[in-house]
């Protein structure tokens, strides 16, 4: 059983809000949270069914996710990088009767909402409490006044949304337990705990979005085990050294493009602050290149450590630092589920043969209102994959070669653009880089890159040409770019993953717009 900390020490703080300074102790997350569920209730909402948050990174955002897991309910987290459309699918997709929004999101909401053709109660958060469309709730009632709707405390569960990278995005659902809240131990807790040293001595620094499912599932379960996590804003290189040498954090959650900026600030900005503290540096979401790895670990030890899973928790491969240097490139062994490296005809390859990536004896998901995406997602053993490709060696470590959707195929040839991504990355140059396939005549595709520069002054055809012989001295000339386009910025969400849909929708229009 979970040991409830915001029964054990309620005046620990829980919430840490780096820039404000804005702190919430665990009694008051815990009150909050509580009669935020009760009024939740009184508005009728029950068991399985679901709200929806378009919210800043907040304490009230974990406040309301809180209310949603100890009711017994559902809660999609929508980003708020999202246009109007989109935010209006995923709510009306996900069955919301209830959405919760920041007040700088409050036009964004409510244009959304319009395109919404069902009654739904709108709550408005704002810095001293919520507001609701019959009229305002202040922080003293929410905190200090007991409920008076008496809900059933359950677990409930988020029902988060696929990034929509490779199409329009799917919920990602669940089956709820219907136990009581606090009364068992997720997978996610217990991998934190026995991989992470996750305990109520963490202290949790949270860079990323917390619409997305690591960072809000990493910072419930640290507050779950008693641990303090700060929140970012959003991620700045140096201010993120700030804040680890400031509150000593310990523990912290990183995507591969955070460990490219951090590594590309000056040496004197980099050696300016102490990351000493850190004991566990927890990175997934995106491939990350050998290069800028051993970097990392050659500055900040052996602290390094990287999972590979997806919001569908159909599987869990993780690896240590000390793994990883004796297996570059890999992503870890499978913690929970048993990998399955399948064809096109869903037969086993052997060792060292790159196939789709499934996990077998996994945990069970569905895309919710999808059935058709569901049934592709398993194989009739009830396997499932997430739509990567990659391969296993003698000792069962697994190494990703890219995602299905993001393969192209030139003459014939599969080429796995990540191989080309990680060499372009590594340039001084560099800032961010996409490889994708672009029409060509002859061949389909062609290999094409798009780079973000550290300086965009520096873009011209004979930084073009030095960028695509740098590839080409490392990688077959087939599998390296033709041609490289310069961006100003790429479209990348904070997780690290790239909308490359986005790069070759633009590309593959123009090309039909010719022809």
């Amino acid at each position: 059983m979970t040991i409830s900390m915001f029964e054990v020490d309620p005046d620990k703080d829980a919430i840490v809000m780096t820039a404000s300074g804005k702190r919430a102790t665990f009694g008051e997350v815990d009150r909050a949270s509580h009669n935020l569920a009760g009024h939740l209730y009184s508005m009728g909402v029950r068991m399985r069914d679901s709200i929806a948050i378009l919210m800043k990174n907040s304490i009230e955002m974990l406040e309301v996710a809180w209310a949603g897991q100890r009711s017994g309910l559902y809660y999609t987290a929508i980003s708020t990088r999202l246009l109007e459309d989109e935010v209006a699918y995923i709510i009306n997709d996900c069955g919301a009767t209830v959405v919760f929004y920041s007040a700088e999101l409050s036009d964004l909401a409510n244009r959304a909402l319009a395109k919404v053709d069902r009654e739904i109660v709108r709550v408005e958060a704002l810095a001293d409490g919520y507001v609701l469309d019959e009229g305002a709730i202040d922080v003293g009632t929410l905190i200090n006044v007991a409920s008076s709707a008496p809900y059933e405390p359950v677990e409930g569960a988020d029902m988060l949304y696929s990034s929509g990278t490779t199409g329009r995005p799917k919920g990602i659902k669940w089956n709820l337990s219907g136990k009581p809240f606090l009364s068992e131990a997720t997978k996610l807790v217990a991998l934190a705990s026995a991989l992470y040293g996750f305990s109520p001595e963490t202290k949790y620094l949270s860079p990323a979005p917390l619409y997305h499912a690591a960072p809000l599932r990493y910072n419930l379960t640290t507050n779950r085990l008693g641990g303090t996590t700060y929140i970012m804003d959003h991620f700045d290189p140096e201010d993120f050294l700030v804040q680890v040498e400031k509150y000593r954090i310990n523990t912290t959650q990183m995507v591969p493009t955070m460990f490219v900026r951090l590594l590309k600030l000056e040496e004197s900005i980099r050696t300016k602050y102490d990351p000493s503290s850190i004991k566990y540096a927890i990175h997934a979401a995106a491939p990350c290149p050998i290069p800028i790895k051993q970097a990392m670990i050659d500055w900040w030890g052996p602290v390094i450590y990287e999972y590979y899973a997806g919001t569908e928790g159909n599987g869990f491969v993780a690896c240590s630092s000390k793994e990883w240097l004796t297996h570059k490139g890999s992503v870890g062994r499978a913690l929970h589920g048993e990998i399955k490296i399948l064809n096109e005809e869903y037969e086993e390859v052997p060792v060292g043969q790159d196939g789709k990536v499934y996990f077998a004896n996994g945990g069970r998901f569905t895309y919710h209102n999808d059935e058709a995406k569901t049934s592709e997602a398993h194989t009739k053993d009830g396997w499932s994959t997430i739509g990567d490709i990659g391969h296993l060696d003698e000792e069962g470590f697994l190494y990703l070669t890219d995602r299905a959707s993001y393969v192209i195929i030139s003459g014939g040839v599969n080429i796995y653009p990540q191989e080309a991504e990680n060499i372009l990355i590594s340039h001084p140059k560099v800032a961010d880089a996409a490889v994708i396939g672009v029409p060509n005549e002859d061949f389909g595709e062609e290999v094409k890159g798009v780079v973000e520069l550290i300086n965009p002054n520096e873009a011209s055809q004979a930084l073009e040409r030095e960028l695509i012989e740098f590839c080409r001295s490392q990688l077959a000339t087939i599998k390296c770019p033709r041609s490289i386009d310069f961006r100003p910025s790429l479209p990348r969400q904070p997780t690290g993953k790239l909308y490359k849909r986005l790069l070759k929708d633009e590309y593959w229009a123009n090309y039909k717009a010719r022809i």
